[in-house]
């Protein structure tokens, strides 16, 4: 159950709407940033749709970058960012921004030698909340992480995961309207990682918290977001719904068999079928250009006298629509310096 905000209600996140249609929760206008002769951001222009949304993109992207933009860290080069309906170049919006945004770093901003209720409430009253309501709220969102039997203890005895957890509880304790989470699951076991994606995936699909998930961990954010935004050297070269993005295609099948799958293969092969097979042994195949369906893999199965078990078309994983992506961004990159 999602911790209750200071005022007794239920967590959750709040989405203006206009005209019936939900407003994005971070819009980007030609958004650039610079160090000196490095450009980190080439003009970006996007809208991140509420709700969760994974951050991908190689060592080198941006990411940190646009972070940092977000937060009003940085001062972009050129462009706007308007993040939960403020411009986080405004010094008076950075101050409620810090109200509304929950940010979780991939670094360790822990301090040594204190309890984890001490550092949550102490940042808890840093974005405005009172002293009470820090209280409550640090034991509230501790409960959530499911650190209630350390919340006394000294950091000096925490795991990693146990640190990662209060990193997110820290994030959750003043009921932010939207959620920066920067490799939540880095360095954890695989236990602790089923347990925080576990978490993620309840604040954005259950709470409906709006989150923007950064990882490198393309499983992690297949598993906890909806929609995908993919950085390469500065810019978005892919976004949109990963259900979209990942939807069936109907020139890929995976065929099962009732045995003799080997046999099956050579025939189709033979007959010029792009073949291979996945982890449970069925074949996937693809269909040649002057094949419209499966008729004639059905043809060719009783031939060779193999049964076949089912024939479904084939999802693309996030990683593979990801990889073809930036090989795609690279080869126009190529082809554009020729």
């Amino acid at each position: 159950m999602t911790p209750n905000a200071p005022d007794g209600t239920p967590g959750s996140a709040s989405t203006t709407e206009v005209a019936g249609e939900p407003e994005p929760i971070v819009r980007l206008q030609g958004l650039r940033k610079s160090f000196g002769n490095v450009h980190a951001l080439r003009g970006l222009d996007m809208e991140l749709p509420p709700g969760p949304v994974g951050l991908l993109g190689p060592n080198g992207a941006g990411k940190t970058t646009l972070i940092g933009l977000l937060l009003g860290l940085l001062e972009p080069t050129e462009g706007t960012a308007i993040v939960a309906g403020l411009q986080p170049t405004n010094r008076s919006a950075r101050i409620e921004i810090s109200k509304r945004v929950g940010y979780m770093p991939e670094s360790d901003c822990l301090l040594p030698g204190m309890t984890a209720v001490e550092i949550v409430s102490a940042l808890a009253k840093l974005t405005g909340l009172s002293r009470q309501d820090a209280i409550t709220r640090s034991h509230e969102v501790l409960d959530y992480v499911e650190l209630d039997e350390a919340r006394y203890r000294t950091l000096d005895g925490y795991s990693t995961g146990m640190k990662q957890r209060l990193k997110l509880a820290q994030a959750l304790v003043h009921d932010p309207e939207f959620l920066l989470l920067d490799e939540p699951t880095n360095g954890l076991d695989p236990a602790g990682r089923r347990h925080m994606l576990s978490l993620v995936e309840d604040l954005g699909r259950n709470q409906n918290k709006n989150v923007l998930l950064c990882s490198h961990l393309l499983p992690d954010v297949e598993r906890t977001c909806d929609n995908v935004v993919v950085l390469v050297k500065g810019q978005a070269i892919l976004q949109g719904s990963i259900a979209e993005l990942t939807a069936a295609e109907s020139r890929r099948l995976r065929v099962g068999t009732e045995g003799n799958a080997s046999r099956l293969l050579t025939a189709l092969e033979a007959a010029s079928y792009d073949v291979s097979t996945d982890e449970s042994g069925a074949l996937i195949i693809t269909l040649p250009q002057s094949v419209e369906d499966a008729d004639e893999i059905c043809g060719i199965a009783a031939r060779e006298q193999v049964d076949l078990s089912s024939i479904d078309p084939v999802r693309s994983t996030l990683e593979e629509v990801f990889l073809k992506a930036v090989d795609d961004s690279e080869k126009k990159t190529e082809t554009a310096s020729v």
